[in-house]
């Protein structure tokens, strides 16, 4: 035996219908918000191996030019 509730069948499925929309909407935004916190730290990790690739390049060539030995 059910109990009836007294909530039409209709209700009962607009109820889920907007729990299930809330719940996918707040999932969008949670991914949202964590993509958005990895963007920084990836331009940061591209900023810094430009950078390092340039103090390379110069550190070899200040090398070259104080090695004796080097023509």
């Amino acid at each position: 035996m059910t109990k009836d509730l007294g909530v039409a069948p209709e209700t009962l499925r607009r109820w889920c219908n907007q729990a299930d929309a809330t719940v996918t909407a707040e999932t969008r935004q949670s991914a949202q918000e964590a993509m958005s916190e990895l963007r920084k730290p990836r331009r940061e990790v591209a900023e810094l191996r430009r950078a390092n690739e340039i103090l390379t390049t110069a550190s070899a060539f200040f090398e070259a030019r104080l090695d004796p030995t080097h023509p």
